[in-house]
């Protein structure tokens, strides 16, 4: 198995626990619980900043001495309803005890500036379209640059149909040369409805010294330390993931891979 390709540990409790000790990178750290009723996760954020995801189910939240009462309302990803998220501050916790079965996302990063603890979503997150025919998938933003809500954490869910593919033309954002591109380490966590299927991502850069394909099943995370990453859902099976990003600056600018970029020139401008 690739270095890039995690599965989870489990099927209860911290099934993963990606750290940049972990991962071998700077900045992003992603983290997922599967709670039963009554079950407790509960942290430190030390000098890391945290967006909280409730990927599904219900739990009580609360952070940095606040009671945010029950969160979540989705039972299935697929749903695709908005997420209810928290932003939780750094040199502070956090303490989540779950309703019913509940799958809980940490999306963590360097804290920087000075942001309170507070809710992200479901108000203000609308699930958007992205791309045409066989490259049309379907966002919700959470916390990107827009959203000013947070030091470094970038973080989103996109939901591809049958069939389509993802990230796609291929991109990458691994230099750091504002404005032209910002350099940003990416976690994906991958669902796959129905839960038995697969989806394929490769992870490769122009020059050829990276360059994997990888088969993941519901519940893994891929890791993108640098270069293009395309991900694509077989025929039959609806692919979700959830991107964390982070790097030295909280901005998402990328170049596409000068061999597939006449792809997002076609199709810009058949919009």
């Amino acid at each position: 198995m690739t270095d890039l390709l995690r599965s989870p540990t489990g099927h209860s409790g911290k099934v993963h626990d990606i750290t940049p000790a972990a991962a071998g990178w700077d900045y992003v750290g992603f983290g997922l619980y599967h709670l039963k009723p009554g079950e407790t996760a509960a942290e430190a954020t030390g000098a890391r900043e945290v967006i909280l995801v409730i990927v599904e189910g219900k739990a009580e939240v609360s952070a940095a001495a606040q009671r945010f009462g029950v969160m979540g309302a989705r039972m299935s990803v697929f749903e695709k309803t908005p997420p209810h998220c928290l932003y939780v501050p750094g040199d502070t916790s956090w303490t989540a005890t779950a309703v019913t079965d509940c799958v809980l996302a940490v999306c963590s990063a360097p804290a920087q500036g000075d942001y309170p603890v507070q809710r992200i979503g479901p108000d203000g997150i609308e699930l958007t379209p992205r791309g045409i025919g066989q490259n049309q998938r379907f966002i919700n933003n959470i916390a990107m640059e827009a959203r000013d809500v947070a030091g470094s954490l970038l973080v989103t869910e996109v939901f591809t149909p049958s069939g389509n593919w993802s990230s796609y033309p291929s991109h990458r954002h691994d230099e750091d040369d504002y404005p032209h591109m910002t350099y940003l380490e990416e976690t994906y966590y991958h669902r796959l409805n129905p839960g038995q299927g697969f989806g394929i991502q490769r992870v490769y850069t122009e020059d050829g010294t990276l360059d994997e394909t990888m088969a993941f099943k519901d519940g893994d995370v891929v890791l993108v330390p640098k270069g293009h990453h395309p991900c694509a859902a077989p025929y039959g099976y609806e692919l979700y993931y959830l991107n964390v990003m982070a790097g030295p600056l909280r901005k998402w600018r990328f170049k596409n891979d000068p061999a597939h970029d006449w792809i997002a020139q076609r199709d810009a401008a058949n919009l």
